[in-house]
Parts: structure tokens; C-alpha cells; sequence
């Protein structure tokens, strides 16, 4: 198979986005996001982030910035587990260009760098250098490396060419408690195939299609909170339940306009249900 390349003209982005002054106080409500929306509403407060957006030139800018606990109504608590993320900025769309979910936008096209889209590591995490690929962008047979079944992945690979897979950006680390994460953005033409390989091939039913490397049995995942959920987006979630051996594993496909995004995390002894959780719920909000 071969590896996908990226455009000429966009230049690596590099692993974490820089950071911006807290915007929290401004108290500024999130353009683009419709009053009466009490999903993504319920998001933002479960994720204790605040989302920000303002113009930049013809383009649009938005950030995302957690905020401590104790700052937070009804989260004044101790600690459940979440992950410090850093202030996060996305990337201007071109001049001109509809938001991915925009009503002009039919097609669910996201024309901002797919790799700027990319989830950054929590703080203290270790990088997984292996997902960096060449320039940005990995190769379709890398990500096919997390697929259990190696008689199935060419199977798949041939799938995902099929239905127009233009290239793939990823990102990976490790935590101090040994929970790896993974998370890969595959790049669609339009939102109806990304929506036909979710329900069809990968995520048919209450189990997925191909099994990821590591796990034995894999269930839907009825507990993950409906409030991690974002309006416009679709999700599959699963989890390995007991006995899953060594590792346990937990992982989501999530349908983002003509993006699929798939997140996975595995440990030694388990994996904690509210990082995963967290890290869904965040990649999902940029992806919006």
C-alpha cells in the first residue's frame, strides 16, 4: 500500500500548539455554538473547559482552555482521575471557508490542517515519536499495525482506498500511570463516507467490525457518559470487559463531517474510564 503524502504547501505542525492567555474570564460565549444546545453545553462543563472563538482576519480561530475544579460549580471536589490538558489553539480555516458542520458545508469538509486538529499530549506525557510519520502524516500501513487480525488488514486497507482515503494524521503518548493513547484522524471526501465505513465495515454493530490488537472479547460501551457526547458527531465506543489478560483495552470511532476519528487506550491492569473519556470528549470538541 502506499503511503500518503501531504500537500506541498502546508509545513509540519508540530506536537503541541502554542499557548495562549487564558480566555476563561472574558467570558465570551463560543460563536458558532447555538444557544439551547445543553449537549455541547453539558461537554463543556464536563470537560471543565471553556471554548473560545474569535475572527482572525476572514478566517476564524478557536481555543480551548481547561479551567481548575475548584473554579468550576459543582466540581469543587478532589481529583477524579482527568488529565491536565494544555490551553489548546486551532488553525484558521482559508479565507472563505465554511466551519465543518456549517449549513452551507454539505459535504462536512474540514479545510483547516487536518494535523493541527490533533488532540496535544496532557502535561507529562511522553510522546509516541513512532505516530509522527513523514511530515505530518502516517502511513495507511501503520495505522493498520493496530488491527489484531493480520490475515484482515490488507482487507481493510483495501476498504479504506476504496472509499477515497486522501491521508491520515496521528498523534500518541504515554502517561505517567503507563496508559498509552493513540488517536488517528482519517481523511474522507465527504461525510456520507465516513458515515458508510463507520456503520458498515468498522463499527456495525455492538461489536466492531475488525478487533484492535490486544483484545479478546470487546463490548459497546454503555456507560460512557452521554454529556462526553457532541452534538453533530457520531460515536461508537467500545471497552474490553473482565477477564482482558494483562492489558485492557478501550477504544471510539468517532464520525466528524468527512473525518474518522479513532481513539484508543490501553494499560496494564486497566484503563481509567474518565481520561478515555476526557480525551473522546476533547478530540470530538475540535473536530466541531
Amino acid at each position: 500500500m502506499t503511503e500518503q503524502t501531504a500537500p506541498p504547501d502546508l509545513p509540519p505542525v508540530p506536537d503541541t500548539p502554542p499557548a495562549v492567555p487564558d480566555p476563561a474570564a472574558s467570558a465570551v460565549p463560543p460563536a458558532g455554538v447555538r444557544r439551547g444546545r445543553p449537549a455541547l453545553r453539558a461537554v463543556l462543563r464536563w470537560t471543565a473547559a471553556v471554548a473560545v472563538f474569535a475572527a482572525v482576519g476572514s478566517a476564524t480561530a478557536y481555543g480551548i482552555t481547561r479551567m481548575e475544579r475548584t473554579d468550576v460549580p459543582g466540581l469543587a471536589t478532589a481529583s477524579d482521575g482527568r488529565w491536565k490538558y494544555p490551553v489548546l489553539i486551532g488553525p484558521p480555516l482559508p479565507s472563505g471557508s465554511p466551519e465543518p458542520f456549517a449549513e452551507a458545508n454539505r459535504a462536512g469538509a474540514h479545510y483547516a490542517d487536518l494535523r493541527a486538529l490533533l488532540l496535544p499530549a496532557p502535561e507529562g506525557a511522553e510522546s509516541d515519536k513512532a505516530l509522527r510519520g513523514k511530515d505530518g502524516w502516517l502511513a495507511l500501513d501503520d495505522f493498520l499495525e493496530e488491527y489484531r487480525d493480520e490475515t484482515e488488514r490488507p482487507e481493510l486497507g483495501q476498504k479504506l482506498v476504496d472509499h477515497g482515503l486522501r491521508h491520515i494524521a496521528a498523534r500518541g503518548w504515554t502517561t505517567g500511570d503507563g496508559t498509552h493513547t493513540r488517536i488517528y484522524l482519517l481523511h474522507f471526501d465527504t461525510a456520507a463516507i465516513v458515515d458508510e465505513l463507520r456503520n458498515r465495515h468498522l463499527a456495525p454493530y455492538s461489536t466492531p467490525g475488525y478487533a484492535v490488537r490486544g483484545t479478546d472479547d470487546v463490548v459497546a460501551d454503555e456507560a460512557f457518559p452521554g454529556e462526553a457526547q457532541i452534538d453533530d458527531l457520531l460515536y461508537s465506543v467500545y471497552v474490553e470487559p473482565e477477564p482482558y489478560g494483562r492489558e485492557q483495552v478501550r477504544h471510539a470511532y468517532l464520525g466528524a463531517g468527512d473525518v474518522l476519528a479513532v481513539v484508543l487506550q490501553s494499560r496494564e491492569g486497566g484503563v481509567a474510564a474518565v481520561p478515555f473519556q476526557q480525551t473522546v470528549a476533547l478530540q470530538g470538541q475540535l473536530l466541531h
